[in-house]
C-alpha cells in the first residue's frame, strides 16, 4: 500500500531499500544526530545491546506492522528514497491512538516533503483505520521539526519531562496532537489550502 500526493509518497519499507537508506541516512549523519534516539546505557554487570542491523531493523517494523502496531514508511520524493515516517504505539481499544516519528534528507528539507508525508499518514489513520488521535513528539529546540506540526495545525499540549533517550541522554519533548474530529475535510487537504493561502 502507498499514499500519494503530488511529488511525496509513502510506502512500506522494504529489505531492498537497504543500500539508498544507508546512503542517505549517512550523508545526513550530522544533521540528524541531535534528534535520533539512542540507547541508554544497561545497568552494571547488563550487556549493552548491540544496534540492529539494516535487516533486523526492517523485520522487526513489519512484525510490529503484521500486529498491528505499527505503520513503517519510507518517503519518496520525485521517485528516491527520501526520509522515513512511522506510525508507532498504536493502541486500539478505548484509546485508538498513535504517535509519528519521521526524518528526512536535508537535500529535499524545506519543500513541503514533510507535512505532505505526515498529513498523508494522518488521513490513512483517521479514515482507512479507525485511529482517533495522533501525536507527535519534539525536542523543544528542533525547529524545523516543530514547523512541519505548526503548519499543519496540530495542538501543543504540554512539555514531557525527560521522555526519550535522544543523542545519548534523556530529552524533554513538547507534544503535539490532533483528533479526527479536528480535521473532518482531512489534513492533507487542509495542508494544500493552508499552503495555497500563503
Amino acid at each position: 500500500m502507498a499514499l500519494t500526493d503530488q511529488d511525496t509518497t509513502l510506502r512500506p519499507i522494504k529489505l531492498r531499500d537497504q543500500r539508498l537508506w544507508r546512503e542517505v541516512n549517512r550523508r545526513n549523519r550530522d544533521w540528524l544526530r541531535p534528534w535520533e534516539a539512542t540507547i541508554p546505557p544497561p545497568p552494571p554487570g547488563v550487556p549493552a545491546p548491540h544496534r540492529p542491523t539494516y535487516r533486523q531493523m526492517v523485520r522487526h517494523l513489519r512484525a510490529e506492522a503484521h500486529a498491528g502496531r505499527m505503520l513503517p514508511f519510507v518517503i519518496d520524493y520525485r521517485g528516491r528514497l527520501a526520509g522515513q515516517l512511522t506510525v508507532a504505539g498504536i493502541t486500539w481499544g478505548s484509546m485508538c491512538s498513535g504517535h509519528i516519528g519521521y526524518w528526512v534528507d536535508q537535500e529535499v528539507a524545506g519543500r513541503g516533503v514533510m507535512p505532505t508525508a505526515v498529513a498523508l499518514a494522518v488521513d490513512h489513520c483517521f479514515r482507512s483505520m479507525g485511529l482517533h488521535r495522533i501525536e507527535v513528539c519534539i525536542r523543544p529546540e528542533n525547529g524545523p521539526s516543530r514547523r512541519v506540526v505548526e503548519k499543519l495545525g496540530f495542538r501543543e499540549e504540554g512539555l514531557r519531562p525527560r521522555y526519550l533517550h535522544i543523542d545519548g541522554a534523556w530529552r524533554d519533548h513538547a507534544v503535539f496532537a490532533l483528533t479526527a474530529e479536528e480535521v473532518p475535510e482531512g489534513l492533507l487537504a487542509r495542508w494544500h489550502h493552508s499552503a495555497s493561502h500563503k
